[in-house]
């Protein structure tokens, strides 16, 4: 997401949160390994290749999207039909832009490594206020009562929407592997789904102990040739309610998909 040094940035953050409230991975788990699921297109609407997509929402019939890199970073409200940015938000060129999250009438954005987290009215892009944490800034989504974070670690925090402070958090595994990396977020119909860095896969993880669900598995879905670069990875869940619609798109891809996901002839593996 970040280049070569997201890795090290990774190690680095779960270190540091053990400064904050300890990331323990408890117990082996015992849940089975997690079912993989395909998937089909539905449709696609155009998005710019100038885009390095870091957070991304679906709200009141438009593309919310948080895109990242110095200089560039912005918030940005989108027409998915057409593409058209009708609002943006940018940031100041020493902040590398990250996950957003609807509230109420504020979009939270925060920051890769500023730790800054700044709150907008959702319809004038007016910075209301602004927050402090700890570590890096990866995804968020939320709940109906709390956000959920991401750090690119295997942990997922979720927070007071009202002070950003930590309240618990969870620890991500696919039966007993760990799977880190965890990146742009959406909560859809009770399961955190994440995207992971440099994977063309989503999990669909439990809020409630953080074992893996199930896979959905996205290879395909862009063509190679279609890519910018090795960096022009899968990123950025948006999901309809109202319609049951869920979008994905990537780091300047050219689109984005509406996708229903669907029952796969690929089987979780026995062993690792």
């Amino acid at each position: 997401m970040r280049g070569w040094v997201r890795g090290v940035g990774a190690a680095w953050v779960l270190a540091a949160g053990l400064g904050c409230a300890f990331s323990w991975a408890g117990p082996p788990a015992k849940h089975k390994f997690a079912p993989v699921m395909g998937y089909r297109v539905v449709a696609k609407y155009p998005h710019s290749t100038e885009n390095y997509t870091e957070g991304f929402f679906f709200k009141d019939g438009m593309f919310y999207e948080g895109t990242g890199r110095k200089g560039k970073s912005a918030l940005l409200v989108e027409v998915p039909e057409t593409g058209k940015v009708i609002q943006t938000k940018e940031l100041s060129e020493e902040y590398f832009g990250e996950g957003i999250v609807d509230w109420g009438a504020n979009v939270y954005e925060w920051t890769w490594q500023s730790h800054v987290c700044f709150v907008y009215d959702r319809f004038s892009l007016r910075l209301v206020k602004q927050f402090a944490y700890s570590g890096e800034g990866w995804g968020m989504t939320h709940t109906a009562k709390e956000l959920i974070t991401s750090d690119g670690s295997a942990t997922l925090r979720f927070r007071d929407p009202a002070t950003f402070q930590e309240t618990h958090q969870i620890f991500v595994r696919d039966g007993g592997k760990i799977i880190d990396q965890l990146n742009e977020l959406e909560f859809i119909k009770g399961e955190i789904w994440a995207n992971v860095w440099h994977e063309d896969r989503i999990a669909r993880i439990s809020p409630v102990d953080g074992h893996v669900i199930a896979w959905v598995d996205l290879k395909g879905l862009l063509k190679e040739g279609e890519k910018v670069d090795e960096e022009s990875v899968l990123n950025g869940i948006a999901y309809d309610a109202a319609k049951d619609r869920a979008f994905v798109t990537g780091k300047q891809w050219p689109w984005v998909f509406e996708v229903k996901v669907e029952r796969s002839h690929i089987s979780p593996p026995k062993t690792r």
